[in-house]
């Protein structure tokens, strides 16, 4: 997107906007695909859940990774032109629900449509058991999140060592454990947390098949990192040290799975903002946008991720601060940006925006959230 598109779009949709590029989209996953050719890219929707980039990652070959029955259903009616009698084949294909505890509601919704679904614990075994027992089942493991910009390991996955007792425990229900899950934490830099999590899922496998229970399904997560600056190594990099520990450590005929969301969608939408008002604060100039971290700058309380702002205007940078629109002490955008003296009505925007910023917008204070303009669809 060049500076003159965003300024239109802007001008035509007014601001907050968020420009989502469908040919980044298609890009990203087509360099998902090149550099782990092996692996099935599950799209982790619950990054960004606008329905036209499910649509768009199916038409590249995508499955889906969804959190919850709203985005199962997001998924499931966004995809177009399978004939009725393939619907049971669709689920297993192109989605898995891989939030580890569900309730029993969903549960109930999920069991018609066949799906693999994830657990971690002995109650939660119990409870697809008794509410979705033709669900396949993919035990989720507990491995090092260490560097990950968000930790997950303590909340979710088994301990290695009581994995096998409950892959043991969904045969002796009567259910089918499909497979292994795992995640190494979103945004993982430390690349030796997925070398590591490998590791301990072979090991698993192979006591589990001396026990009688051959797995065939591995699930190696999300996690991979989006380029948002210099210092994160590329893809390609952690692309080779996967397929070697999966060519090192498992079966020819082992199913592997990935659930990417940031590393899809996050380099694929821009947020084009207004100069709402300025001020100068303790000799420190600055600025409020008619955006918040309420809204589409969310990411930066619950993702752990900060954004940097660019101006269209030329000038000589300086230090200043940026706050969005709310009402709220805590609606800081940044207190260390480098713009030039900006003027109010002067457009501001921010890049790689596409991931955990949309998604997890608000209503706070009444405003609503950005508009979201896809180009290239």
């Amino acid at each position: 997107m060049t500076n003159k598109q965003l300024q239109s779009i802007a001008r035509e949709h007014g601001t907050p906007v968020v420009v989502i590029d469908h040919d980044i989209l298609r890009r990203n996953y087509a360099e998902f695909k090149k550099h782990l050719p092996n692996v099935q890219a599950y799209f982790a929707v619950k990054a960004n859940a606008e329905p036209a980039i499910v649509r768009t990652f199916y038409k590249a070959g995508a499955s889906f990774d969804v959190a919850s029955m709203p985005e199962f259903m997001l998924v499931y009616e966004n995809i177009k032109g399978l004939p009725a009698g393939e619907q049971q084949d669709f689920i297993w294909d192109k989605i898995i629900y891989a939030n580890p505890t569900k309730p029993k509601e969903t549960l109930r919704a999920l069991d018609r449509y066949k799906p693999l679904v994830t657990y971690d614990n002995p109650a939660e075994l119990e409870k697809i058991k008794r509410y979705a027992p033709h669900a396949g089942v993919v035990l989720r493991l507990r491995v090092p999140n260490t560097g990950s910009m968000v930790e997950l390991s303590s909340k979710f996955g088994c301990d290695p060592g009581d994995a096998v007792d409950l892959l043991n425990a969904a045969f002796d229900m009567g259910l089918v454990a499909e497979g292994l899950s795992f995640h190494v934490g979103s945004q993982c830099t430390n690349f030796q947390n997925f070398v590591q999590a490998l590791d301990i899922a072979a090991a698993v496998m192979r006591e589990s098949k001396s026990r009688g229970h051959e797995i065939k399904i591995l699930d190696i997560g999300g996690g991979f990192p989006a380029p948002y600056n210099k210092h994160v190594k590329p893809f390609s990099a952690l692309a080779r040290k996967i397929n070697a520990e999966i060519d090192r450590l498992f079966p020819k005929d082992i199913q592997i799975l990935a659930e990417p969301g940031r590393f899809l969608v996050a380099t694929a939408a821009t947020s084009v903002a207004t100069v709402i008002g300025k001020a100068v604060r303790d000799g420190k100039p600055c600025y409020y946008i008619d955006d918040s971290v309420y809204h589409t700058f969310s990411g930066i309380i619950f993702d752990h991720c900060q954004y940097h702002l660019k101006s269209f205007r030329k000038g000589k940078a300086e230090i200043c601060a940026v706050f969005g629109q709310t009402c709220d002490a805590l609606d800081k955008i940044s207190l260390s940006e480098e713009l030039p003296e900006l003027q109010i009505e002067d457009l501001v925007y921010s890049e790689n925006i596409g991931a955990y910023s949309s998604a997890s917008a608000t209503w706070f204070n009444g405003f609503p959230p950005a508009k979201i303009v896809h180009l290239n669809e």
